[in-house]
């Protein structure tokens, strides 16, 4: 007698679980697909499929574990749906999803005309545009419905027959034999694209594809805050399918261009904002022009270079929030590189107060320096 919980591995007191996942392991591991020529693991696998065919059913494990494979009238591996029973296409639904893992059993069917083509293309933002949001426009070279046939493809007022190909199904079945027996796959007819039935005069606009190449702008509502990166998707924008089908989508990825003034960083913007020497010393009162209105900004005595401020709520908005980012203000003290007499007086009387070494008042003291050190 065969000991199909030995072929499996598992012990008497086995849950349904537990076989289950023994028969998947040791399946995928035997099968032929993965073992070509190997006739070895080919009667493995039908060991394999045999014992979880006894083992798998409730009625027929009661009945081998009572009275061995003499209880199960000659019922073991031979049921009506191949050499290894006729709950195998049922094993496949529950592990597989309907699908077997190797290459045939059920197959899911498309009938009718085929979707149509997904397209992609680039919108360019400035970053006012991404930070604010709004309408803006897409141009995209997509097939559209041809009026003439109405999508049919067939001339006005000629007709249809149906697909001799396949039969007016819209899908052809293709049998191979397996050790699994027979295998039967479906797919779309190649000949009516899915519709169960051919034209008999094709349409001359569109040579009977039910559609037409053109140029199609289409607007697109840029939500407040979209960064590069982002891809809108525009449903049922796509392609139209040929002779009535369904549209594909259309895919608008997102390039924000470098602003002159604004850096960003996520949803903060960076501004690096010059100042004046004297400014920078004394405290000063900046206006700060953002992207919708100008802010006042006062700088305290002796601010150094670099130091930052946090504007808030004028950055970038959250997509599909409510808050907004900040405006970071970077100083930059400037220094002069051209001055008066005037305003170098004053800044040598204002080196001598501070007791500061500077360069003395001789035009040809630098070129002095520079020859000092060829």
């Amino acid at each position: 007698m065969t000991d199909h919980y030995a072929v499996l591995g598992v012990d008497r007191g086995a849950s349904e679980a537990e076989i289950k996942k023994a028969y998947r392991s040791l399946a995928r591991q035997y099968h032929p697909d993965a073992n070509p020529d190997d006739d070895e693991a080919e009667a493995r696998f039908k060991d394999v499929a045999n014992a979880y065919e006894v083992l798998g059913d409730a009625d027929r494990r009661a009945r081998y574990d009572r009275f061995g494979d003499d209880g199960l009238g000659g019922q073991a591996g031979a049921g009506a749906g191949g050499p290894f029973g006729a709950n195998l296409g049922d094993i496949f639904e529950t592990f597989f999803g309907g699908a077997s893992p190797f290459g045939g059993g059920s197959t899911t069917r498309q009938t009718g005309p085929p979707r149509g083509e997904d397209l992609e293309t680039t919108l360019d933002l400035a970053l006012e545009d991404a930070v604010f949001g709004g309408e803006q426009t897409v141009s995209v070279r997509t097939a559209t419905p041809c009026e003439p046939c109405e999508t049919t493809g067939a001339t006005p007022g000629s007709g249809t027959s149906r697909c001799g190909e396949c039969g007016g199904s819209g899908q052809v079945q293709r049998v191979r034999q397996s050790i699994l027996g027979q295998m039967v796959t479906a797919s779309v007819c190649p000949s009516c694209g899915g519709r169960g039935e051919t034209i008999d005069d094709a349409c001359a606009t569109c040579n009977g594809e039910g559609r037409n190449i053109e140029d199609v702008s289409y607007t697109v509502d840029v939500p407040a805050g979209v960064d590069s990166g982002s891809t809108l998707r525009l449903s049922g924008r796509g392609a139209v399918g040929p002779r009535g089908g369904i549209n594909g989508d259309l895919y608008v990825h997102i390039v924000v261009a470098e602003h002159d003034r604004f850096e960003r960083d996520g949803v903060d913007l960076l501004l690096r904002q010059p100042i004046g020497l004297a400014q920078a010393a004394l405290g000063a009162e900046l206006t700060i022009e953002t992207l919708e209105d100008a802010e006042t900004l006062v700088v305290p005595k002796g601010t150094q270079s670099g130091r930052r401020y946090r504007l808030r709520g004028h950055g970038v908005p959250h997509v599909n929030g409510r808050s907004r980012g900040d405006l970071i203000v970077e100083l930059v003290v400037t220094t002069p590189t051209s001055l008066s007499e005037d305003e170098e007086a004053l800044l040598r009387q204002f080196a001598d107060l501070r007791a500061e070494r500077v360069a003395p008042d001789d035009p040809g003291f630098f070129s002095k320096v520079k020859s000092a050190f060829k």
